[in-house]
């Protein structure tokens, strides 16, 4: 009865390792039904901000058999929340025809909020039918550091405030918003800020001032103050400079006189541009402009030779009275 039951144990023993070996042979066969895979996933933060990054995840397609692929075959991606599980972005990327026993190189450009962690999901589907997939799981996103070609000053916005008219020149004072996006504390750049006519590209006026240092995701306002003519439109530039080279640019416009429709026919009233107004100190004199003929010339009040005569005029005057009262 015992050697029975032994051999029982053994015969169950038996089916369960021919069931496992069965069930694996089906478990491959259905996979080496594709002849594609994707063989490997490279991923590359391509820009670091303070609170998102850009990717470029790229996956390398291999197709092993021994015919190319249907025209039809696309790759889907998907990234998914590690703490919350959700999906947070999912894109599909038509790759065509893969030539038997080559291999594909797609990249797909992805945006993350730069928190928690990802897992990045690659599949592979041709006529709508999934063939192969593959994973990476990107950790400590919140760590990555930005790049060093990105400054993490952003130029917001800009604000134009008038603050003194004289003489045919308009004061004003620029409002600069500046933001931190970076993950740190930013560099003190330098800020070049220029007022350019905008029918002549002449700079009428130009200021230079610095950045200074602020926190993530902190805003500051640095003002500076251009003399221009007035009656003219103006492009406001910012320049942010690191040592000898330009980091960012902005631009917003002073329309001091603004362009307005003079009939029907929406016909824009035209502006002579007077070269003078725009002549800055410490370059070279001003032209002078040549004096007029006007039509009804006169002397100028002083001159001698009009002294004179009105004094002879005068002293003749005199003496005819003078000789008059003597006779009668």
């Amino acid at each position: 009865m015992k050697n029975i039951k032994s051999a029982a144990k053994l015969f169950c023993l038996l089916l369960v390792m021919i069931s496992l070996v069965s069930t694996s042979g089906c478990l491959r066969s259905f996979e080496e039904e594709s002849q594609l895979q994707i063989i490997n996933i490279d991923v590359m933060a391509k820009d670091v901000r303070s609170a998102f990054v850009d990717l470029n995840v790229t996956m390398y397609v291999e197709n092993y058999g021994e015919t190319a692929s249907n025209n039809n075959t696309t790759l889907v991606l998907k990234a998914y929340n590690i703490r919350t599980g959700l999906l947070e972005i999912e894109k599909e990327n038509p790759i065509g025809n893969i030539p038997a026993e080559s291999t594909r190189k797609v990249t797909v450009p992805v945006n993350l909020p730069k928190k928690d962690g990802y897992r990045v999901v690659a599949l592979v589907f041709e006529d709508g039918s999934r063939k192969t997939g593959r994973q990476i799981t990107l950790n400590n996103i919140e760590d990555l550091q930005g790049s060093l070609e990105t400054p993490g000053v952003e130029i917001s916005e800009m604000d134009f405030m008038i603050r003194e008219v004289a003489e045919k020149k308009v004061l004003i004072q620029n409002d600069i918003y500046l933001t931190n996006e970076g993950v740190g504390e930013n560099e003190n750049y330098r800020m070049l800020v220029k007022a350019r006519e905008m029918d002549a590209s002449l700079i009428a006026d130009k200021a230079w001032t610095d950045t200074g240092t602020f926190e993530p995701d902190e805003t500051v306002i640095r003002s500076v103050n251009l003399s221009v003519p007035d009656n003219y439109n103006y492009a406001v530039e910012v320049i942010l400079w690191e040592d000898d080279t330009i980091v960012r640019q902005g631009v917003d416009y002073v329309q001091l006189n603004p362009e307005k429709e003079i009939d029907k026919d929406k016909r824009l009233q035209t502006k002579n541009i007077d070269s003078g107004d725009f002549v800055v100190e410490g370059f070279g004199e001003a032209p002078v402009e040549e004096e007029s003929a006007s039509e009804y010339p006169t002397e100028e009040p002083g001159t001698p030779g009009f002294e004179i005569f009105g004094a002879l005029m005068m002293l003749c005057m005199v003496y005819f009275v003078a000789r008059r009262n003597k006779d009668e």
